[in-house]
């Protein structure tokens, strides 16, 4: 039986995450970050499922040769995860590995699936790697802000939602965010059209969030962004965390720009929920 865990409880899962695996899955585990976690055993875990708060994928954790928790993930994910997921319109199944154990065991519980799978590329940042000179002028009409209490509650500009919605996917209360993240936007015509942010944080890792609208892409603002906000973190002491794609170039080519370093990489698979 797997057993959805109480937040007052994520902290028993400790012990069987990889110390060494995805800042994400810490980040929840911590209470730092939503996310929902289904366990085989309530009072000492053994394997789990994490569910990303922003709906961005589930995790695999701990020992993947649990049979008991494994013989009983097809039913969690038919009876409780997927009704869940189509009532907000989730269509995919996107399934992490916390460690590569996992990947021979998602291959075996979900044999029966057609089974997509991609890779992942995670970088971070230490200060003497950064690559200032490599920052680019953008034109003048655009202006770079900080992510602010003010400026999150500034009606006056336009395209506020927008703003909104990109902290509510990782910051259910925004004031947490002032607390504890650092964030940078590009303005213009008093809209925000690019932002990069803590998505989230576990201990000194701030994982970025970055995004330009479609209409203002090709104008280096995602790199502008980008470079306020590492610039930010390590003077603050803190390292910049970069989780992508591994075939979205752009996003690989703008973290190689700034300095990352690849440090991991992992392998997710998906199936369809409909």
């Amino acid at each position: 039986m797997i057993t959805e865990l109480k937040k007052e409880e994520y902290y028993k899962c400790k012990p069987i995450i990889n110390v060494n695996g995805q800042a994400e899955v810490k980040a929840i585990v911590d209470g730092n970050s939503p996310g929902r976690i289904f366990v085989d055993n309530v009072d000492s875990p053994k394997s789990g499922l994490i569910w990303q708060g922003n709906n961005d994928g589930f995790y695999f954790i701990g020992d993947e040769n649990n049979e008991e928790f494994n013989k009983n993930l097809n039913q969690l994910i038919e009876t409780v995860i997927a009704p869940q997921a189509r009532e907000m319109n989730l269509e995919w199944f996107e399934g992490i590995s916390n460690h590569p154990g996992w990947y021979v065991t998602i291959k075996e519980v979900f044999a029966h699936k057609t089974l997509g799978s991609w890779n992942q590329k995670v970088f971070t940042l230490e200060e003497k790697n950064y690559q200032l000179q490599n920052e680019k002028d953008i034109e003048a009409n655009y202006e770079i802000k900080r992510i602010t209490r003010e400026l999150y509650y500034d009606q006056s500009i336009i395209n506020l939602e927008f703003l909104h919605a990109k902290l509510h996917d990782f910051w259910p209360n925004p004031e947490d965010f002032f607390d504890k993240g650092k964030g940078f936007c590009a303005m213009y015509e008093n809209k925000v059209v690019s932002v990069c942010f803590s998505a989230l944080i576990y201990e000194q890792y701030h994982c970025v969030d970055i995004e330009t609208l479609k209409d203002h892409r090709g104008k280096k603002l995602a790199q502008k962004v980008a470079h306020y906000f590492v610039r930010e973190c390590l003077e603050h002491k803190l390292t910049p965390y970069w989780d992508c794609m591994e075939g979205n170039k752009p996003s690989v080519a703008l973290a190689e720009g700034l300095g990352f370093t690849n440090s991991f990489n992992y392998v997710g698979y998906e199936f369809s929920l409909k």
